[in-house]
């Protein structure tokens, strides 16, 4: 007779099911956890958590360090898919444009090197927060994020 594992011993939950829990998790938690940041650092090189990510990039309601973890993933892996990396790199986009979040602003900068070829409307925006009348951390950033993607 084998007595009923125990849940340690229970195997491992698929990685989708691992995903789906964390999402489900990570929408649960209160605005402002910093659960939601460790969350995202979780799905660090999860190709398959980059729609979510995208997601918590692009929600300007959002805990401003998830949004500044999932662009830091972003960064990090950009999607392979043509059509979400290009989502991708606008949800960017739009974080950069955010004047209300100056820290969401400077990473997502950083962020956008990979995809600054890609999007000739990214290039000209990392181009235009380098300038001057920038915050110079944002424009630090986007300077940097310049030089990664060869336009500097």
């Amino acid at each position: 007779m084998n007595p009923e594992p125990a849940p340690d011993d229970a195997a491992p939950a698929a990685p989708a099911d691992h995903l789906a829990r964390l999402i489900e998790e990570f929408r649960a938690l209160p605005a402002d956890s910093d659960r939601k940041r460790e969350i995202i650092a979780e799905l660090d090189d999860n190709a398959a958590a980059q729609p979510f990510l995208v997601s918590v990039v692009a929600d300007a309601g959002e805990y401003d360090l998830a949004r500044t973890e999932a662009a830091t993933v972003l960064r990090l892996w950009p999607p392979a898919d043509p059509g979400l990396r290009h989502r991708a790199g606008r949800a960017l986009l739009a974080a950069l444009n955010d004047p209300e979040e100056d820290l969401v602003r400077q990473y997502a900068a950083m962020a956008l090197g990979p995809y600054a070829s890609d999007d000739p409307a990214v290039a000209e925006a990392l181009i235009a927060a380098g300038g001057p009348e920038e915050d110079p951390l944002v424009q630090a950033c986007a300077r940097s994020a310049l030089e990664e993607a060869g336009l500097a």
